[in-house]
């Protein structure tokens, strides 16, 4: 027997669709189920024979519709078309019905069809096509990895909507060059490979951009983090300590990264490096957002991290923020910018925080133990695969000789971020340079994790709206 797990709507355009998650009887994993709810069973017939005579009466191709979506020439035309076939099959019908289903077919036709519904749905983090033999399949904030009721009818229609993708990115995508990462001008990030490389059919994965980037509070109310351990990252950020943000794939570290953004005091120039736009800082920071570009079709006009990170140190930067370090010329140059007074906060691929220095310590990134020391705090975020929660595993210090020693670890039986050290380094910087005795660090941590509660406890969410709280902070303790 089929069992609803959630249902929920989500309006696109002028339609609302109907969102189902059903586990069926007979399935592994759940079904994302979409259907309009303001077309009857009787109109969607009707709007298929609606779109095939369309289909049926437009001489354009595919290539030309990707070549003119972007300017509006072809979709005026269709419109027009599109008119008069519904005037031709509903003679009486009203201005706000012809208006969806106008944008029913336009969506059917030179859109991305039904996988613009899944687009729209916010709870969505991944939308995938592996090939016309499946369903498309969809990564659900709550529920994980869901098949869809989507089907994508053949391979020409796929790479017709790869197309369409690419030419919005700016990218090419061909036989002799089958493999594409773009970002959208919404954000949205898009890998695609086409036949025969995927050898079961074209692919397409769209992870999705979060319209509303996770803040701190987010994190604490999720239970992502404790109010305790974000005080102890707000402390270390504060006093410009340098931080490795670790995880394994989709943990979260990015989401990480932007959320402990919202410690940065407003009167400091942060310069960000990403391959891909994915932070969103508060907007009371003195911040510059820079990308990598990939070298166009005859291989010029590359923008690598390296040539950006050399770049940013000429820019006067006080904070440097790497979005993920995997080269060792990258990393010789960060941790060369550490040594002579720069903080630098970045991600990095390591599943705890032994294994994060293993992995600093030895090729392909090659950095001497020495210079790990200018990390003072690696923080690790996990994914439970089974589960979907997303936990803070780990916030250690560094030592002095590049070692590690945990201060936070998750106790996953009581599902809560626990002691297991008290800090010594921590404490040992804070009195050398700032003259803090240990009961002085110890009371600043209580004060900044009961600010952070009455954040959490006054839903204040929104990371600009937190910018401002940590602005109004900040000015107080510099001048009373």
């Amino acid at each position: 027997m089929d069992k609803e797990i959630d249902s929920y709507k989500v309006k696109v355009g002028d339609a609302v669709i109907n969102v189902e998650i059903v586990q069926e009887e007979n399935q592994v994993v759940p079904t994302y189920s979409i259907s309009i709810l303001n077309i009857s069973k009787t109109t969607q017939i009707i709007l298929k024979k609606i779109r095939d005579e369309f289909v049926s009466r437009a001489a354009i191709s595919s290539s030309d519709i990707a070549d003119y979506s972007q300017t509006g020439k072809i979709k005026d035309a269709f419109i027009r078309d599109i008119n008069t076939l519904i005037s031709k099959y509903f003679p009486n019908i009203d201005a706000n019905s012809n208006r969806l289903l106008v944008s029913h077919v336009i969506r059917e036709y030179i859109g991305l069809g039904d996988l613009e519904i899944l687009m729209k749905d916010s709870q969505l983090e991944e939308v995938v096509i592996n090939s016309s033999n499946e369903p498309a399949w969809v990564f659900h904030r709550t529920h994980g990895w869901l098949k869809t009721n989507i089907d994508i009818e053949t391979e020409k229609r796929i790479r017709h909507y790869i197309t369409l993708i690419a030419r919005e990115a700016g990218r090419e995508i061909t036989l002799l060059k089958p493999l594409m990462d773009a970002s959208l001008t919404n954000g949205d990030r898009v890998n695609a490979t086409l036949l025969p490389i995927s050898s079961r059919g074209n692919t397409l994965t769209i992870r999705k951009f979060r319209e509303r980037p996770w803040s701190i509070v987010d994190f604490i109310e999720s239970n992502t983090i404790s109010a305790t351990g974000a005080a102890i990252l707000w402390l270390a950020m504060e006093n410009e300590l340098s931080m490795l943000i670790s995880g394994g794939t989709a943990s979260g570290k990015t989401s990480m990264l932007n959320a402990i953004s919202n410690f940065f005091p407003p009167n400091q120039r942060i310069i960000s490096i990403e391959d891909t736009r994915e932070l969103t800082l508060p907007n009371t920071l003195h911040w510059v957002p820079m990308e990598t570009r990939l070298p166009n079709p005859e291989g010029k006009g590359e923008i690598t991290m390296l040539d950006l990170v050399v770049n940013a140190l000429r820019m006067r930067p006080d904070r440097i923020i790497m979005g993920e370090i995997r080269r060792q010329a990258e990393a010789e140059v960060l941790f060369e910018a550490m040594h002579t007074g720069h903080s630098v906060y970045g991600t990095f691929h390591a599943n705890d925080t032994p294994e994060a220095i293993t992995r600093l310590t030895n090729p392909p990134i090659n950095v001497p133990k020495a210079l790990v020391s200018a990390i003072t705090i690696i923080a690790v975020v996990n994914r439970n695969r089974r589960t979907g929660k997303r936990r803070t595993l780990q916030i250690s210090e560094i030592t002095q000789n590049g070692n590690s020693r945990i201060l936070l670890q998750h106790d996953f039986v009581k599902d809560e971020l626990v002691w297991v050290n008290k800090p010594q380094r921590i404490y040992e910087i804070l009195k050398t340079f700032n003259g803090m005795s240990k009961e002085e660090v110890d009371k600043d941590l209580k004060d900044k994790e009961y600010v952070l509660n009455q954040l959490l406890k006054k839903e204040v969410k929104d990371v600009h709206a937190i910018g401002q709280v940590m602005a109004k902070y900040y000015f107080k303790r510099i001048h009373g």
